[in-house]
Protein backbone atom coordinates (compact mmCIF):
# COMPACT_ATOMS: atom_id res chain seq x y z
CA UNK A 1 0.00 0.00 0.00
CA UNK A 2 1.28 3.46 -0.86
CA UNK A 3 1.68 6.15 1.76
CA UNK A 4 -0.36 9.30 2.32
CA UNK A 5 0.85 12.77 1.41
CA UNK A 6 0.18 15.32 4.15
CA UNK A 7 0.65 18.90 2.95
CA UNK A 8 1.04 20.83 6.18
CA UNK A 9 0.83 24.56 6.85
CA UNK A 10 3.34 25.52 9.55
CA UNK A 11 1.99 28.98 10.28
CA UNK A 12 3.74 32.37 10.18
CA UNK A 13 6.83 31.52 12.22
CA UNK A 14 6.02 31.16 15.91
CA UNK A 15 5.97 27.40 16.64
CA UNK A 16 3.15 27.94 19.14
CA UNK A 17 0.90 28.92 16.21
CA UNK A 18 1.21 25.48 14.59
CA UNK A 19 -2.13 23.65 14.71
CA UNK A 20 -2.71 20.65 16.97
CA UNK A 21 -3.41 18.50 13.91
CA UNK A 22 -0.14 19.46 12.26
CA UNK A 23 1.77 18.69 15.45
CA UNK A 24 0.10 15.29 15.79
CA UNK A 25 0.93 14.28 12.22
CA UNK A 26 4.53 15.48 12.49
CA UNK A 27 5.06 13.46 15.65
CA UNK A 28 4.20 10.21 13.89
CA UNK A 29 5.05 10.56 10.21
CA UNK A 30 8.13 8.61 9.00
CA UNK A 31 9.23 11.10 6.31
CA UNK A 32 9.33 14.91 6.44
CA UNK A 33 9.89 16.95 3.25
CA UNK A 34 10.63 20.65 3.08
CA UNK A 35 12.08 23.42 0.93
CA UNK A 36 15.17 25.47 1.75
CA UNK A 37 17.29 28.20 0.26
CA UNK A 38 20.92 27.46 -0.48
CA UNK A 39 22.88 27.09 2.74
CA UNK A 40 19.81 27.45 4.95
CA UNK A 41 17.95 25.00 7.16
CA UNK A 42 14.58 25.93 5.70
CA UNK A 43 12.06 28.15 7.46
CA UNK A 44 9.25 25.60 7.68
CA UNK A 45 11.74 22.99 8.93
CA UNK A 46 12.92 25.39 11.63
CA UNK A 47 9.35 25.92 12.83
CA UNK A 48 8.84 22.16 12.97
CA UNK A 49 12.11 21.41 14.78
CA UNK A 50 10.59 20.47 18.13
CA UNK A 51 7.63 18.63 16.58
CA UNK A 52 9.24 16.07 14.26
CA UNK A 53 9.28 12.53 15.62
CA UNK A 54 12.54 10.81 16.50
CA UNK A 55 13.97 8.80 13.63
CA UNK A 56 12.00 10.53 10.87
CA UNK A 57 13.77 10.63 7.52
CA UNK A 58 14.07 14.04 5.87
CA UNK A 59 13.83 15.15 2.24
CA UNK A 60 15.41 18.58 1.82
CA UNK A 61 14.71 20.36 -1.45
CA UNK A 62 17.09 23.25 -2.13
CA UNK A 63 15.84 25.93 -4.50
CA UNK A 64 18.03 26.32 -7.59
CA UNK A 65 17.61 30.09 -7.47
CA UNK A 66 16.37 32.68 -4.99
CA UNK A 67 17.07 36.26 -6.06
CA UNK A 68 19.94 35.70 -8.50
CA UNK A 69 17.68 35.62 -11.55
CA UNK A 70 14.41 37.32 -12.48
CA UNK A 71 11.34 35.10 -12.21
CA UNK A 72 10.23 36.01 -15.73
CA UNK A 73 13.55 34.84 -17.20
CA UNK A 74 12.98 31.70 -19.35
CA UNK A 75 16.01 30.11 -17.67
CA UNK A 76 14.28 30.47 -14.30
CA UNK A 77 11.06 28.93 -15.60
CA UNK A 78 12.87 25.88 -16.93
CA UNK A 79 15.01 25.42 -13.82
CA UNK A 80 12.18 25.81 -11.32
CA UNK A 81 9.90 23.45 -13.24
CA UNK A 82 12.67 20.84 -13.24
CA UNK A 83 13.25 21.44 -9.53
CA UNK A 84 9.62 20.87 -8.61
CA UNK A 85 9.45 17.84 -10.89
CA UNK A 86 12.47 16.17 -9.28
CA UNK A 87 11.22 17.07 -5.79
CA UNK A 88 7.87 15.46 -6.57
CA UNK A 89 9.66 12.33 -7.80
CA UNK A 90 11.53 12.05 -4.49
CA UNK A 91 8.29 12.36 -2.51
CA UNK A 92 6.59 9.85 -4.84
CA UNK A 93 9.38 7.34 -4.22
CA UNK A 94 8.78 7.53 -0.47
CA UNK A 95 5.02 7.21 -0.95
CA UNK A 96 5.48 4.23 -3.28
CA UNK A 97 7.56 2.60 -0.58
CA UNK A 98 4.60 2.77 1.78
CA UNK A 99 5.75 5.73 3.87
CA UNK A 100 3.52 8.64 4.77
CA UNK A 101 5.15 11.98 3.94
CA UNK A 102 4.61 15.35 5.62
CA UNK A 103 5.37 18.15 3.16
CA UNK A 104 5.98 21.33 5.14
CA UNK A 105 5.08 24.84 4.05
CA UNK A 106 5.24 28.22 5.80
CA UNK A 107 1.90 29.87 6.48
CA UNK A 108 -0.96 28.11 4.70
CA UNK A 109 0.12 25.70 1.95
CA UNK A 110 -2.53 26.82 -0.54
CA UNK A 111 -1.70 30.52 -0.23
CA UNK A 112 1.43 31.42 -2.24
CA UNK A 113 3.01 28.21 -0.95
CA UNK A 114 5.72 26.25 -2.78
CA UNK A 115 4.08 23.06 -1.55
CA UNK A 116 1.24 23.66 -4.02
CA UNK A 117 3.52 22.78 -6.91
CA UNK A 118 4.22 19.34 -5.47
CA UNK A 119 0.59 18.89 -4.49
CA UNK A 120 -0.43 19.58 -8.09
CA UNK A 121 1.94 16.87 -9.29
CA UNK A 122 1.05 14.23 -6.68
CA UNK A 123 -2.44 14.64 -5.23
CA UNK A 124 -4.27 12.82 -8.02
CA UNK A 125 -1.99 9.79 -7.86
CA UNK A 126 -1.78 9.35 -4.07
CA UNK A 127 -3.95 9.64 -0.99
CA UNK A 128 -3.62 13.23 0.13
CA UNK A 129 -4.66 15.40 3.04
CA UNK A 130 -3.99 19.11 3.43
CA UNK A 131 -3.64 20.64 6.89
CA UNK A 132 -4.29 24.40 6.81
CA UNK A 133 -2.02 26.78 8.67
CA UNK A 134 -2.25 30.29 10.08
CA UNK A 135 -1.41 32.54 7.13
CA UNK A 136 1.54 34.89 7.45
CA UNK A 137 -0.65 37.95 6.99
CA UNK A 138 -2.86 36.86 9.90
CA UNK A 139 0.16 36.56 12.16
CA UNK A 140 1.43 39.96 11.01
CA UNK A 141 -1.77 41.94 11.49
CA UNK A 142 -2.32 40.31 14.88
CA UNK A 143 1.19 41.24 16.04
CA UNK A 144 0.73 44.77 14.68
CA UNK A 145 -2.61 45.15 16.47
CA UNK A 146 -4.39 46.06 13.25
CA UNK A 147 -8.05 45.03 12.86
CA UNK A 148 -8.07 44.74 9.08
CA UNK A 149 -11.57 44.45 7.66
CA UNK A 150 -14.80 45.81 9.11
CA UNK A 151 -18.37 45.17 7.95
CA UNK A 152 -18.41 45.11 4.16
CA UNK A 153 -14.85 46.39 3.69
CA UNK A 154 -13.14 45.12 0.55
CA UNK A 155 -9.77 43.53 1.40
CA UNK A 156 -7.28 43.27 -1.46
CA UNK A 157 -4.30 40.91 -1.27
CA UNK A 158 -1.70 42.00 -3.79
CA UNK A 159 1.76 40.81 -4.83
CA UNK A 160 4.24 43.66 -4.90
CA UNK A 161 5.51 42.33 -8.22
CA UNK A 162 2.59 43.98 -10.04
CA UNK A 163 3.50 47.05 -12.06
CA UNK A 164 2.97 50.40 -10.38
CA UNK A 165 -0.10 51.43 -12.37
CA UNK A 166 -1.82 48.13 -11.60
CA UNK A 167 -1.03 48.48 -7.90
CA UNK A 168 -2.47 51.98 -7.84
CA UNK A 169 -5.67 50.90 -9.59
CA UNK A 170 -6.23 47.96 -7.27
CA UNK A 171 -5.37 49.89 -4.12
CA UNK A 172 -7.67 52.73 -5.09
CA UNK A 173 -10.63 50.33 -5.16
CA UNK A 174 -9.94 48.68 -1.81
CA UNK A 175 -10.77 49.66 1.75
CA UNK A 176 -7.99 47.48 3.16
CA UNK A 177 -4.95 45.82 1.63
CA UNK A 178 -2.18 43.31 2.23
CA UNK A 179 0.85 43.71 -0.02
CA UNK A 180 3.16 40.70 -0.16
CA UNK A 181 6.37 39.95 -2.04
CA UNK A 182 7.83 43.29 -1.02
CA UNK A 183 11.60 42.74 -1.40
CA UNK A 184 13.08 44.88 -4.17
CA UNK A 185 9.61 46.22 -4.96
CA UNK A 186 9.47 48.37 -1.83
CA UNK A 187 10.01 51.76 -3.47
CA UNK A 188 7.46 50.99 -6.19
CA UNK A 189 4.93 49.93 -3.55
CA UNK A 190 5.60 53.09 -1.57
CA UNK A 191 4.92 55.25 -4.65
CA UNK A 192 1.74 53.32 -5.42
CA UNK A 193 0.43 53.83 -1.89
CA UNK A 194 1.22 57.55 -2.14
CA UNK A 195 -0.70 57.79 -5.42
CA UNK A 196 -3.63 55.87 -3.92
CA UNK A 197 -3.64 58.19 -0.86
CA UNK A 198 -3.07 55.24 1.50
CA UNK A 199 0.52 55.83 2.59
CA UNK A 200 -0.43 57.28 5.98
CA UNK A 201 -2.36 54.12 6.90
CA UNK A 202 0.29 51.69 5.68
CA UNK A 203 2.24 49.63 8.23
CA UNK A 204 5.38 47.65 7.44
CA UNK A 205 5.83 44.28 9.20
CA UNK A 206 9.07 42.31 9.00
CA UNK A 207 9.44 38.80 10.41
CA UNK A 208 6.02 38.89 12.04
CA UNK A 209 5.70 36.48 15.03
CA UNK A 210 9.41 35.59 14.72
CA UNK A 211 12.63 36.70 16.39
CA UNK A 212 13.80 39.97 14.91
CA UNK A 213 10.23 41.15 14.38
CA UNK A 214 9.92 44.75 13.24
CA UNK A 215 6.71 46.77 12.94
CA UNK A 216 6.81 50.42 11.81
CA UNK A 217 4.65 52.90 9.91
CA UNK A 218 5.72 52.70 6.28
CA UNK A 219 6.49 56.43 6.25
CA UNK A 220 9.14 55.83 8.90
CA UNK A 221 10.89 53.09 6.93
CA UNK A 222 14.00 54.42 5.19
CA UNK A 223 15.47 51.26 3.64
CA UNK A 224 15.00 50.85 -0.15
CA UNK A 225 14.46 47.08 -0.02
CA UNK A 226 12.91 44.56 2.36
CA UNK A 227 13.77 40.97 3.36
CA UNK A 228 11.74 37.96 2.25
CA UNK A 229 9.57 37.75 5.36
CA UNK A 230 7.97 41.17 5.13
CA UNK A 231 4.66 42.66 4.08
CA UNK A 232 2.74 45.93 4.12
CA UNK A 233 -0.68 46.21 5.73
CA UNK A 234 -3.32 48.87 5.12
CA UNK A 235 -6.14 48.44 7.66
CA UNK A 236 -9.75 49.05 6.66
CA UNK A 237 -12.20 51.73 7.69
CA UNK A 238 -11.95 51.88 11.46
CA UNK A 239 -15.26 51.63 13.30
CA UNK A 240 -17.49 51.76 10.20
CA UNK A 241 -20.60 49.60 10.65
Amino acid sequence: MTGTLYTIGMGPGDPELVTLKAARILAGVPVVAFFAKRGRVGHARSIAASLIGAGAAELRFEYPYTTEIAHDDPQYRVAIDCFYGKSAEAVAAALDGGDDVALLCEGDPFFYGSAMYLFDRLARAYRSETVPGVAGMSGCWSRAGLPMAHGDDVLSILPGTLDEADLVARLSGAHAAVIMKVGRNLEKIRRALERASLIDRAVYVERGTMSGERIVPLRDLVTPTAPYFSMILVPGRQGVR
